[in-house]
């Protein structure tokens, strides 16, 4: 089985820290990959005692500029 993420990855200092939207769950890693990879490991070892939701609600994800 498999399921699909939305995830959020920021840089905070040195570090990218990658957080699932739908759990919190979270990790980190020195490159985006590192970090993405590690929180998929994180998420498998979650989701092994947590099982998800049939469904996720459908997310859109995107940015706005706003005028300050």
């Amino acid at each position: 089985m498999s399921i699909k993420c939305t995830i959020i990855i920021q840089k905070e200092d040195n570090w990218y820290v990658a957080t699932d939207i739908h759990s919190g769950v979270a990790s980190q890693g020195k490159t985006i990959d590192e970090a993405t990879a590690n929180l998929k490991e994180a998420l498998s070892l979650y989701y092994e005692d947590n099982r998800p939701e049939e469904t996720h609600p459908e997310v859109y994800v995107t940015t706005l500029e706003v005028a300050i």
